[in-house]
């Protein structure tokens, strides 16, 4: 059930968070924005709606599979740990147990969103340059300007090419970067969920209402975001490092790159995005899950 609820939820969040994703990973991979509304001005004025959605079909299509290995990994590591420990799956966890069990499911999950996550970034980064071509001689004045053809048409073609040109490697660059972000973010995220649910939910029940749902669920979702916001940068540089000559040789020499040539702040770019994203696509994502697993147990009890 857990599998399937998380399947759900997830979907949810992605549609909702979509547009801020592509604009967090424009400010983290390309200097030329200066904050967040002229990210959002100049990726209107040059693609207008449909730039804020490039790359969308591929995590679409895998984030269901994603969202329930997390939440399903999550749930099971959990009963696993409680029923080691404790001789039951029905005890409270500790604390403990939950952190632990959240950083498994986020350890799991890279395996399965390293490739979509390759090519979400190198869609969401991929840029129309413009050529101009004219018809006459040389010394002809009229000019137009037009569209270069992108070099990726949309997200399986960018899985071949990036496969063709830089071999599987390719497809998991930045999985270092992506390990040491969701580990300890999805530890947070779990921890704080549970943790802000007990503090909402009312004197006699068992657990909280959907207010309490929405509220805990988007605080553990900035929260999250504002411990993994580093690692993230360092993860979409790493992996938009392949159109045209690469600037990076791994994840310490972008570390050090990126610190060097623009100090200790590259490494909280877009943190403000991330966390004003998190806070509806959680709310969303919880509440989805909550219900859908209610609803199933209700039909199977």
């Amino acid at each position: 059930m857990d599998f399937v609820a998380g399947a759900i939820g997830g979907v949810c969040g992605v549609a909702v968070g979509y547009p801020l994703d592509t604009v967090k990973v424009k400010i983290q991979t390309e200097s030329k924005y200066k904050g967040i509304w002229h990210c959002i001005r100049e990726t209107y004025r040059h693609e207008r709606v449909l730039g804020f959605y490039r790359g969308l079909s591929l995590p679409v299509c895998t984030v269901s599979l994603v969202s329930s290995v997390s939440f399903g990994t999550y749930r099971h590591c959990l009963a696993h740990l409680c029923r080691l420990r404790y001789g039951s799956t029905d005890t409270k966890p500790a604390r403990a147990d939950i952190a632990l069990s959240g950083c498994a499911s986020g350890f799991v999950r890279v395996f399965l969103t390293s490739p979509t996550e390759v090519a979400k970034v190198r869609l969401q980064t991929q840029t129309q340059q413009r050529r101009l071509s004219a018809s006459g001689p040389p010394s002809a004045l009229p000019v137009c300007p037009v569209a270069a053809a992108p070099k990726y048409r949309g997200p399986l073609h960018c899985l071949a090419t990036v496969a063709r040109e830089e071999g599987l490697r390719g497809l998991y660059k930045g999985s270092s970067a992506l390990l040491l972000r969701d580990g300890h973010s999805f530890a947070t995220y779990f921890l704080s969920y549970a943790i802000l649910c007990e503090w909402l939910t009312p004197a006699g029940h068992s657990q909280p209402d959907v207010l309490g749902v929405l509220a805990a669920g988007g605080c553990a979702g900035v929260l999250a975001w504002a411990v993994a916001t580093p690692m993230d940068v360092i993860k979409s540089r790493l992996q938009a490092d392949g159109q045209g000559q690469q600037r990076y040789r791994g994840l310490l020499h972008c570390v050090v790159t990126s610190v060097r040539e623009e100090g200790p702040r590259v490494l909280f770019k877009g943190l403000a995005v991330n966390c004003c994203r998190a806070f509806p696509v959680n709310m969303v994502v919880f509440v989805t899950y909550e219900a859908a697993l209610g609803l199933m147990r209700g039909l199977l009890s």
